[in-house]
């Protein structure tokens, strides 16, 4: 019996030394998992911080995330606001701008003048180019007389009888680059006898607002004088006309 104790208990033993064996291994197999299972997560965060890296060139060529870009297409859309501009108005936001007209009369400097032939013999084509980069306001119609060149008394130079019922806006835009025309008939009613002798010269000053010393002094041409009229400022010559047609009105001088 002692020996069977024995050899129980060496058994025993035994199974006891064989037992702790086998807790030490299970635990660097345990260990052995956690830290292969980091390993292998530490790569994994890698391509994670490779595709963020990615984003950066991705958002340079317009390819990038809906945040970036939506800012990289405003970018395009505002210079391309300020390319168009110019084509609006010679590079002014004003060149076609009736209020900036009505507060800012025309220069002198702004202003070209001329005198030409119209479609009959006793009528003239009075032209006004705004060669300014904003537009600017003329009189409803050009100050014009017609005198003696030679005469030191202008006083009794003739005035030509214009529209009536005028009123309104402050006056007649012309915008930048554009022309404005006023047509003036000398003799309208065609007449060979009666009229005026002597005279020689057409003064127009473009706007009732410029000093006398703008004035510009054109021939007559030959034709005859007599009950001249003058329309309004018009962007067309056939519209000038039919204004002129409608002068009754004397004025005073």
């Amino acid at each position: 019996m002692s020996k069977k104790f024995t050899l129980s208990s060496a058994t025993l033993a035994l199974c006891g030394v064989l037992a702790l064996s086998a807790c030490q291994s299970s635990t660097p197999a345990a260990s052995g998992p956690a830290k292969s299972s980091n390993n292998v997560s530490a790569p994994a965060a890698a391509p994670a911080s490779d595709a963020a890296s990615s984003d950066a060139p991705a958002a340079s060529n317009g390819t990038a995330p809906a945040n970036s870009g939506s800012s990289a297409t405003t970018a395009p859309a505002a210079k391309g606001g300020k390319t168009s501009a110019p084509a609006t108005g010679n590079g002014n936001s004003h060149a076609r701008d009736d209020d900036w007209a009505w507060k800012h009369e025309c220069t002198t400097a702004q202003l070209t003048v001329n005198v030409t032939k119209g479609d009959t013999p006793s009528r003239r084509v009075i032209s006004v180019r705004n060669n300014g980069s904003a537009a600017c306001g003329v009189s409803y119609f050009p100050q014009v007389d017609i005198g003696n060149s030679k005469s030191a008394d202008h006083t009794q130079n003739i005035l030509p009888l214009i529209p009536g019922g005028l009123g309104g806006a402050p006056n007649r835009p012309i915008y930048a680059g554009e022309t404005a025309y006023a047509v003036l008939d000398l003799n309208p009613s065609g007449a060979t006898s009666g009229t005026v002798t002597g005279m020689d010269e057409i003064n127009v000053l473009a706007d009732d607002s410029l000093p006398n010393s703008s004035t510009k002094n054109f021939p007559l041409g030959g034709a005859s004088v007599l009950k001249p009229k003058l329309g309004l400022y018009m962007t067309s010559v056939a519209d000038a006309i039919s204004s002129m047609k409608d002068a009754t009105v004397t004025q005073q001088g």
